[in-house]
C-alpha cells in the first residue's frame, strides 16, 4: 500500500502523488511570536515533522517551509504598552519557541521566512489583485473583495451567505462588505510601516504574507505545490483567505494539492486559556517533563484527532519511553555490524503499513512499543545486529532519537527486576529493564492512590525501597531515585 492522506480540500483519503516526480513541497503556517508558545502550538508541528521524516524514508526530496508572522497587531500593541522594540519582542518569543522545538526533536526547517522579509513580493501580489478587480483601496487600507472569488468557502465547507450574516465591520474599517479582509493596512501613528507607492505607507495584513511567501519559495510557476498545513483552527478564515488571494493569480489552481491539519490539544479536557487559569508556556512544560515523553504522548493519538493532555497521560508516556530505552540498551549491547537490509524483523514493514494509512502514528508507535517489549525474542530470532539497527531506525523515524541518556544504565543491580518481582510476588508485565519495571510499579501505585487504597500504595513504595529505589510524591507527580546515588 502506498501513502494515503486525508485531504481537507476534497474531504477524502487519497493516494499521495507529488506534483513533481520524486519531490515534495510543503508549506506550514508557523508561529506568530507575539506571546509565549504552548504545547497546543507544538502538536501540529510535531505531526509535520514525522510526515517529513516518513516522506524522506520513502525516498522523496522534501522542501519544508514554515513561516514566521513577525508583524501583527498584538506585537505592535505590546511594544506601544511597554516601550519595547517590536522586533525584540518577536525575537525573544521566537527564540524560546525554537529552543522548545529543538528539545522536542523537530528537524530544522528548510526555509524559515519572516513576513517582513517579503514586503516586495507581498506588494506585487496586492497590485496584481487590484488590477484584476479582486481588491480595492479605501482610506484605511487595501481590502480583498471576497465576492469576486466564486469558490470562497469551499475549503472550510461554508456557505458565503451564512458567513456574511454573521460577519461585521469594525468601526475603524471602511471596507465594502463585512467578509472582505485587509491585504494592506495604512500606517497609524507610532506603528511600523513600509513604503508602498502610490497607495500609502503601511504594513501587510495577516493572510497575504503566506500567499506571497509560498508562491515565492515553492511555486513561482503558479502551478501549485504539494501540501499546505497547520492547526485545524487555521482552516477558516486564514487558509480560506490564502486560497482566495492566490488562485486568481495562478496558471493552474489549486494553490496546494493536499491540505492537512493537526487536531486540537486539550488540557484536562479543556482548551488552554489564560482566562481559565490553565495556561502554561511550552518551555515550562518541557522543564517539568521529558520532551521525548511529550513527543511519545502526541504520537499515541493520530494527528487529526483531539488529544487530551493530563498529568496521568504524560506519566504513562514516560513509562512507555522508559521501556523503549531499556530495550534499546538490551539490543545495543549485542550489536556490532550495520546490516544492509532493514527488514529482517518485520517491524519496519508494519510501521510502513501503519504510516501509509493516513500517517497512523498511534498504530506505528504501538508496533515500536511491541518491538521494545519483545526485544529479547526479536534479537534471538532476527539476530543482534538486525534487531538493534532496525529498532533504532524506527525510533528515529518517529523522532524518538536515541542519545547518550538512552545508553545510561541506572546504578541498580543486574538482578533488580527479578528481586523486585520476588518482593512484590507478582509478574512485572513483561517490563524490559529496571527503568521500565520501576515505572510500571509507580503506575500501579498511582492508580492505588487514586482509588485511596493507601495500604497497596504503601506496599508498593516499600517494595521499591527494599530493592534500592526511593519514590517521592509532589504536585507535579511521582519521581524516583536510586538510594545512595
Amino acid at each position: 500500500m502506498s501513502l494515503r492522506l486525508y485531504n481537507t480540500r476534497t474531504r477524502s483519503v487519497e493516494p499521495f502523488v507529488p506534483l513533481r516526480d520524486g519531490e515534495v513541497r510543503i508549506y506550514v503556517c508557523g508561529m506568530t511570536p507575539s506571546a509565549q508558545a504552548h504545547l497546543g502550538h507544538a502538536r501540529s508541528f510535531l505531526f509535520f515533522d514525522v510526515l517529513r521524516r516518513y516522506l524522506k524514508h520513502l525516498g522523496y526530496r522534501v522542501t519544508y517551509v514554515q513561516n514566521v508572522t513577525d508583524i501583527d497587531d498584538r506585537s505592535i500593541a505590546r511594544a506601544m504598552e511597554t516601550g519595547e522594540d517590536w522586533r525584540q519582542i518577536v525575537a525573544d518569543f521566537y527564540a524560546d519557541f525554537k529552543a522548545s522545538m529543538a528539545k522536542l526533536g523537530v528537524l530544522p526547517f528548510d526555509q524559515e521566512p519572516y513576513a517582513t522579509q517579503f514586503i516586495p513580493q507581498i506588494q506585487t501580489m496586492i497590485v496584481e489583485l487590484l488590477e484584476k478587480g479582486h481588491a480595492y483601496a479605501t482610506a484605511d487600507g487595501i481590502y480583498y473583495r471576497v465576492k469576486s472569488f466564486p469558490n470562497y468557502g469551499k475549503l472550510s465547507n461554508r456557505n458565503v451567505d451564512e458567513l456574511e450574516s454573521g460577519a461585521r465591520i469594525d468601526v475603524d474599517e471602511l471596507k465594502e462588505d463585512p467578509l472582505d479582509f485587509a491585504l494592506w493596512k495604512f500606517a497609524k501613528p507610532g506603528e511600523p510601516k513600509w513604503a508602498f507607492e502610490p497607495y500609502g505607507d503601511g504594513r501587510p495584513g495577516w493572510h497575504i504574507e503566506c500567499s506571497a511567501m509560498s508562491h515565492e519559495l515553492l511555486d513561482r510557476e503558479g502551478l501549485g505545490f504539494d501540501i499546505h498545513g497547520g492547526g485545524a483552527d487555521l482552516i477558516f478564515p486564514h487558509h480560506e483567505n490564502e486560497i482566495a488571494q492566490s488562485e486568481p493569480l495562478m496558471q493552474r489552481p489549486p494553490m496546494a494539492n493536499f491540505w492537512l491539519y493537526g487536531g486540537l490539544l486539550l488540557f484536562d479536557n479543556r482548551k488552554m486559556s489564560k482566562s481559565l487559569g490553565n495556561f502554561e508556556p511550552m518551555s515550562a512544560v518541557l522543564e517539568r517533563h521529558d520532551p521525548q515523553a511529550v513527543r511519545l504522548l502526541f504520537l499515541q493519538t493520530s494527528y487529526a484527532k483531539v488529544k487530551n493532555f493530563t498529568e496521568e497521560s504524560i506519566a504513562s508516556a514516560a513509562a512507555a519511553l522508559a521501556n523503549c530505552k531499556a530495550a534499546y540498551r538490551l539490543l545495543e549491547a549485542g550489536a556490532r555490524d550495520v546490516p544492509t537490509d532493514l527488514h529482517a524483523t518485520g517491524y519496519v514493514q508494519r510501521v510502513e503499513r501503519d504510516l501509509d494509512d493516513d500517517m497512523n502514528t498511534a498504530a506505528a508507535l504501538a508496533a515500536v512499543c511491541e518491538f521494545a517489549s519483545n526485544a529479547a525474542i526479536v534479537r534471538e530470532r532476527a539476530g543482534a545486529d538486525a534487531a538493534f539497527y532496525e529498532y533504532r531506525y524506527l525510533l528515529t523515524l518517529l523522532g524518538l532519537e536515541p542519545n547518550a541518556s538512552w545508553s545510561d544504565v541506572p546504578r541498580l543491580p543486574d538482578d533488580f527486576v527479578r528481586r523486585l518481582a520476588a518482593t512484590l510476588r507478582e509478574d512485572l508485565d513483561g517490563a524490559v529493564g529496571a527503568e521500565a519495571a520501576i515505572d510500571y510499579v509507580i503506575r500501579l501505585r498511582t492508580s492505588a492512590r487514586t482509588m485511596k487504597d493507601w495500604a497497596k500504595s504503601d506496599r508498593l513504595r516499600d517494595a521499591l525501597l527494599a530493592c534500592g529505589v526511593e519514590v517521592k510524591d509532589s504536585k507535579e507527580g511521582t519521581t524516583w531515585s536510586v538510594v545512595g546515588a
